[in-house]
């Protein structure tokens, strides 16, 4: 969905603006929050990247979420779920920000003004939100492996507005994200790459040959 609605403003305004607004600074693999206790908490990625991580009985790890500059992420999108481990982790050097859905109802000592803005500007960023996490279920409810691939990629190449794109993280990470194993994946690019559908340029860059 597009609107006039700028993320990268509304961040910077609730920084300087709002009391109540953390602004943290975390280094790469550093647990930036986690999923087992609801704090009513929402985060927006300032600087960096970070996965959202799912630890399973067994501590199998699956790739849940890349989250991006301006993307935004909490536990009040996730239901708190006992048997799973959700931990999002810093992919490198990043700042967030930090705030906790109950501002809404409580004011700063200093009387924000800026409250207001952001009861305006957070269905925005839930609209967002929800975007994304639609599109992870269109992903997944591909049945086959081949289709999952070819249409993560007809996504990647139209956001770069290129046929020639990068793979946000690496083919591992791609495995877990779209729900597949690791080696039915590798022979499945292998075949789309002896019958023209893909080129790969290095490990993590790919053209599209064929839409």
């Amino acid at each position: 969905m597009k609107n006039n609605f700028n993320i990268e403003e509304f961040s910077n305004k609730l920084v300087s603006s709002c009391e109540k607004i953390q602004q943290k600074n975390f280094e790469k693999n550093e647990i930036i929050t986690t999923y087992i206790v609801n704090r009513n908490q929402i985060c927006i990625v300032l600087e960096g990247s970070a996965d959202l991580i799912r630890y399973d009985f067994n501590g199998n790890q699956m790739v849940v979420e890349k989250f991006k500059q301006y993307d935004i992420f909490g536990e009040v999108f996730y239901k708190i779920n006992t048997n799973n481990e959700l931990f999002v982790i810093a992919k490198e050097k990043s700042k967030i920000l930090i705030f906790n859905y109950d501002i809404f109802e409580k004011k700063c000592k200093k009387n924000c003004k800026f409250h207001e803005e952001l009861l305006i500007g957070l269905p925005n960023l839930v609209i967002s939100k929800v975007s994304s996490l639609t599109l992870r279920i269109e992903l997944l409810s591909k049945k086959t492996i081949r289709d999952k691939l070819i249409s993560y990629f007809k996504i990647l190449s139209e956001n770069s507005f290129s046929k020639t794109f990068t793979l946000p993280f690496s083919l591992t990470n791609l495995a877990d994200y779209l729900g597949i194993d690791r080696s039915a994946m590798m022979r499945e690019i292998k075949s789309l790459k002896e019958e023209g559908f893909i080129k790969k340029l290095d490990k993590n860059k790919f053209t599209l040959l064929s839409q």
